[in-house]
């Protein structure tokens, strides 16, 4: 079997893991199972892409345990094929805002002092406009610059929902000055998507998938971004961060509270934006029971948000759905 043909069973399963920007659809062959990756090419861009996933992995296969192995690549059509990691997917029995197993907070702080050790040389070519190491403040900016790119682009559409929502018409204004304190720490590989539909758990060890996002930049943004997604009970949340602090290079941990609190406060804010457009669009096609918990779940990450901007918490699930009733009656 060639990999075209795999590419073309891929194409017709009708069983497939859709992730945001990917379908993933695993197959048998005589060698072991395999996941195939094809691009969906109807996702809007809402995060910062660096490189293609096949030269992160190219990367990190040498340095980092438990990841995807690459076994190819097509440029046209464009898809990978990735060794099939046998497990359960973290969120599918322990979802975000409960106690992850006794195993997780350990296992992502080993891969993140993994990526740490990464030599520079061996990082795929970044663009020229990319932040120099240690330029906290640019990679910061960046981010920034993104989430307002993403607001900018959907205002137009999603304008009269933003403001029903609490969504200011400058989301970024309270943090814009705050961007010029981070401390300049050395930049390291970034994962920046590790929730917990990315992490495989198999015998009381953690994959880690899903390497499209990652990015080469500041690594308090990876512990911020990291704590931000997974929403670990205030115990875990604080044992991770200790272990972090003890395991990690201290010029990697260094800083204030309030680099790491700057960088959760950005997430809340782009979480707000991102998923008041991204839930919209899958209201269309949702049950009932699919845009309830979408309608609750909005609810919750706009309120977060509302607290950054000076805003009462009080969003209720009925206001939200009745703003959003137009994308799923329309």
């Amino acid at each position: 079997m060639t990999w075209s043909d795999l590419y073309d069973r891929a194409l017709e399963a009708s069983e497939a893991a859709a992730g945001y920007y990917n379908r993933n659809v695993a197959l048998p062959t005589v060698d072991g199972k395999v996941n195939v990756r094809i691009p969906l090419a109807s996702a809007d861009v809402m995060d910062l892409r660096l490189w293609r996933e096949e030269e992160v992995l190219a990367c990190i296969n040498p340095h980092v345990g438990r990841v995807p192995e690459l076994r190819h690549a097509s440029d046209e059509p464009r898809f990978q094929v990735h060794h099939f990691i046998e497990g359960r997917v973290l969120d599918s029995f322990s979802p975000r805002g409960s106690t992850a197993p006794a195993n997780v907070p350990g296992d992502v702080v080993t891969l993140l002092d993994q990526l740490a050790r990464i030599p520079s040389d061996d990082v795929p070519v970044l663009p020229a406009h990319w932040p120099t190491s240690g330029d906290s403040v640019g990679f910061g900016r960046l981010l920034a610059g993104l989430t307002r790119e993403v607001h900018a682009t959907h205002v137009d559409e999603y304008g009269e929902a933003f403001s029903e929502l609490g969504i200011p018409a400058d989301p970024l204004a309270t943090i814009e000055s705050s961007w010029d304190t981070l401390t300049a720490r050395p930049f390291v590989l970034l994962h920046a998507d590790l929730h917990r539909k990315n992490m495989i758990v198999r015998d009381g060890v953690t994959w880690f998938l899903d390497w499209e996002l990652a990015l080469w930049g500041d690594p308090m943004y990876e512990i911020g971004i990291h704590l931000h997604k997974m929403d670990y009970p205030e115990e875990q949340q604080a044992f991770l961060l200790r272990r972090w602090r003890e395991t990690l290079p201290a010029r990697f941990t260094t800083g204030p509270p309030a680099d790491l609190d700057l960088y959760m406060t950005h997430e809340r804010i782009k979480s707000a934006i991102v998923d008041t457009v991204r839930y919209s669009k899958q209201l269309a096609e949702a049950t009932r029971p699919q845009r309830d918990f979408l309608v609750d779940r909005l609810a919750r990450k706009v309120n977060a948000a509302r607290r950054d901007w000076g805003a009462p918490p009080d969003l209720t699930r009925e206001r939200v759905a009745l703003t959003l009733a137009p994308w799923w009656k329309g």
